[in-house]
């Protein structure tokens, strides 16, 4: 059968465009349908934003450290409207460039809701187009649950278009993007009260990194509270009341939720097509993003496996790669690079020690906490942490974890390290920068005392 074109990609975030535009540079004929907006929750309600609004967050601190410097300055009024719209016309900006790269590569752009009206035949409104392959990169949507009063409460998609700053925020929730919001806002000047259901925030990374984090927060003035959860939200008068499990009441201006996000494989035809989804609702695929059905992908935060924009990007090369290069390859999740931009950062790349541990057995941990050099002379009561963790048998760094001012600047360049099969030896034998918080991971010669081996003994 003659079909319209080689690949349809429903989806254009940062996986579907790469792998669009990169199938279209091997010579396949490729189109595209997008509903919402060029670059997916990336560019717009992601990654490029929140960044934007973490630097906005970190300028008050800066103003005040400035004095020490021997700038004479007044911490200035935030003016939330002013960073909203510059915020948008960056995001315009980078949309624009989305729509002229996936127009260069000569790829064929649809606005609007794509549906499978079989595995082979896509309807976006009143067309129809065949395709020889089908990708499904619909990414996933914030989730919000099914208490009394869900309606009042927001989530990070509408985070960059309030209207207002609230005065009083409530925060909901224990993963990274709760922790950065968290930071964001209290940076910003609002009194913020994260909540998580759960004894310890950041379940995934390593226990020392979650307890530094935490540490840090409520000095500066974040009220973490932990085994806490809200059973419903009122609306009184103008302020929110959030009644807790405990029958503890918040009073404030505004309720956010950062619980989690669902895959965006509903509604679109998936089931009736015969593709498979776990009980979650993400799309099941084989290690070469092969869905149930043959000749229908899926990649990116649909299939839920590491929700992360550079990941997507990775697995849309492998794509574009194996159908039109005629390549067998498939995606490596080992040793995958992190950061989380709360205040202070977060970066973290390979094994946490509590999973180093169950694999390897014993390891040999190496640790540095220290003020920065910024703070001696400022007196602000911040710590920098940094961990190394090795397989004592072959000397290899099985992970490294840093909170401190610029950790993911930092971790980028170690995962590659990390990925070459680095040992703590090469770290030692690694001439420092100096003076910079970065020289500790090639001068720390001293081992934690291994307190979960003596125990065992």
């Amino acid at each position: 059968m003659a079909y319209d074109c080689d690949l349809f990609v429903i989806g254009a975030g940062s996986g579907g465009v790469r792998a669009a535009r990169m199938s279209a540079s091997y010579g396949g004929r490729v189109a595209i349908a997008e509903e919402r907006y060029l670059g997916g929750t990336c560019v717009n309600v992601g990654c490029v934003p929140k960044k934007l609004f973490t630097y906005a967050a970190h300028f008050g601190e800066d103003v005040e450290d400035a004095r020490a410097y021997g700038w004479a300055t007044e911490r200035p009024a935030f003016d939330w409207p002013t960073l909203i719209a510059n915020k948008d016309r960056e995001i315009a900006r980078l949309n624009g460039i989305y729509g002229r790269l996936l127009d260069g590569a000569g790829v064929s752009r649809f606005w609007g809701h794509a549906t499978l009206d079989d595995p082979h035949t896509v309807r976006i409104g009143d067309e129809t187009v065949t395709a020889a392959n089908i990708l499904v990169a619909t990414g996933g949507w914030p989730t919000i649950p099914d208490i009394p009063g869900r309606e009042h409460a927001f989530t990070s998609n509408e985070a960059f278009h309030l209207e207002r700053l609230p005065e009083r925020l409530v925060i909901v929730g224990g993963g990274y993007i709760a922790v950065e919001f968290a930071g964001i806002f209290h940076g910003m000047g609002v009194e913020v009260t994260q909540l998580y259901r759960g004894p310890h925030f950041l379940r995934g990374f390593d226990d020392d990194v979650r307890m530094v984090l935490a540490e840090e927060m409520r000095k500066k003035g974040v009220d973490l509270r932990f085994n806490a959860n809200i059973a419903c939200i009122l609306k009184d008068d103008n302020e929110l009341l959030a009644e807790l499990e405990d029958a503890t009441e918040i009073r404030a201006d505004a309720v956010m939720y950062a619980t989690g996000r669902a895959p965006n494989a509903r509604g679109i035809g998936l089931e009736e097509a015969g593709v498979a989804l776990d009980a979650q609702g993400a799309v099941i695929v084989d290690d070469r993003f092969r869905t149930s059905v043959p000749h229908i992908y899926a990649l990116g935060d649909v299939i839920d496996r590491v929700a992360l924009t550079p990941v997507a990007i990775a697995e849309g090369m492998v794509l574009a790669s194996n159908l039109f290069r005629g390549t067998d390859l498939s995606m490596d999740y080992e040793a995958i690079p992190t950061a989380v931009f709360s205040n202070p950062n977060i970066g973290t790349v390979g094994l946490t020690e509590a999973q180093a541990r169950e694999r390897h057995g014993a390891v040999d941990i190496y640790t540095s906490a220290f003020r920065p050099m910024k703070h001696t002379l400022t007196g602000r009561d911040e710590k920098t942490f940094m961990k190394l963790i090795v397989e004592p048998a072959s000397d290899r760094v099985l992970g490294f974890h840093m909170v401190g001012p610029d950790a993911g600047e930092t971790t980028q360049g170690v995962g590659v390290a990390l990925k070459a099969g680095a040992t703590k030896a090469h770290f030692d034998a690694t001439v420092g920068i100096h003076p910079t918080a970065a020289e500790e991971f090639v001068t720390m010669r001293e081992k934690v005392p291994d307190t979960a081996s003596e125990a065992a003994e």
